[in-house]
């Protein structure tokens, strides 16, 4: 596996990661010895970049990439996140203030067991705490060498600029992929202007690119996909038939749908580290195969054509979720 540099301060990751939370949450059930056999297998096909937040589960993303890198630490780059205020199992807003996050990191330090975090987002922009005050204690917990890096999650422009002058950004975390072009204006030029990296997570369209999509009522409860719109009704009907259009230029190309979707977000700029998610090895060995995968200026382009922006159906995100994002 290539590696990539996020940011100008020395991190180095594999070019392809790997997104943690669906092993816990979020996409139906999952099977702890099959996840820690695919982050297993993950290290030793040189995919070393993981995922994870304490939202995750909550808690129990972290706790299972405690047990499973056990004698392993030193092969990985860890990230996780902080940000949100969780009570009693469930997520009850943001909370960024600087006393929570430094008890946050900690907490999240004895779940990992491990002495550093490699890097640290801020999960969600609180609009109730200053990103001046939010970088600044992070910075202070890289000085104690807790934290490695600093990163932002779904942060727009001027909140990146703000941040970056307390505290160099290393990496932005954000929905981006053939499917999601949303970043393409204003933030993606934010970050190629301060040499920050970005790192898509859902690189594969929530299913759509890979084809594996259903209607939103075909997932279980507790599922994310059943609230998410872009699944729904006549949404679902429009995407899949936009969808399409990327299956069979894949087909042609003699790759899978979300190899070739992975690839576009690779050849996008050396600055990029998609990190898609699964908690089975067929699709990691699928996943990782697209790190080989060169595409000409000419395959870019058809596919930026195939799906422009705002030709997929229906808002990302619903009223909640969307209320978090900093746009």
């Amino acid at each position: 596996m290539p590696k990539r540099k996020l940011g100008s301060q020395g991190l180095e990751v594999s070019a392809i990661g790997l997104g943690c939370m669906g092993m816990s949450q979020s996409y139906g059930p999952a099977d702890e010895q099959e996840s820690i056999a695919v982050l297993h297998r993950a290290i030793a096909e040189g995919c070393t970049f993981l995922d994870t937040a304490e939202v995750y589960g909550p808690y129990t993303n972290e706790e299972l990439l405690g047990r499973a890198l056990k004698g392993r630490r030193d092969q990985v780059t860890i990230a996780t996140k902080f940000g949100f205020h969780i009570e009693g199992g469930k997520i009850n807003g943001t909370n960024s203030q600087p006393a929570h996050i430094r008890a946050v990191v900690d907490a999240s330090l004895k779940r990992l067991q491990t002495d550093h975090i490699d890097l640290l987002y801020q999960h969600r922009v609180d609009k109730a705490v200053s990103i001046e005050d939010v970088a600044g204690t992070v910075g202070e917990l890289v000085k104690a060498g807790k934290v490695r890096y600093f990163g932002l999650s779904e942060a727009g422009a001027n909140t990146i600029r703000r941040a970056h002058k307390v505290h160099p950004v290393s990496a932005l975390q954000s929905e981006y992929s053939l499917w999601e072009r949303n970043l393409e204006a204003e933030i993606i030029p934010t970050l190629q202007a301060l040499g920050i990296g970005l790192v898509p997570f859902s690189p594969l369209g929530r299913g759509f690119l890979t084809g594996t999509a259903q209607r939103a009522e075909s997932y279980p409860e507790g599922d994310f996909r059943r609230g998410d719109p872009r699944f729904q009704g006549a949404n679902f009907d429009a995407n899949m038939a936009a969808a399409k259009q990327v299956q069979d230029m894949a087909a042609a190309k003699g790759t899978t749908p979300g190899q070739l979707a992975l690839a576009w977000l690779l050849a996008k700029g050396d600055f990029i580290v998609p990190i898609p998610g699964t908690k089975r090895l067929r699709y990691l060995m699928e996943n990782i195969a697209a790190a080989s995968i060169r595409l000409a200026p000419a395959d870019v382009a058809a596919l930026d054509g195939a799906l422009s922006p705002g030709s997929v159906a229906g808002p990302r995100y619903g009223a909640m979720h969307a209320s978090l994002v900093d746009r």
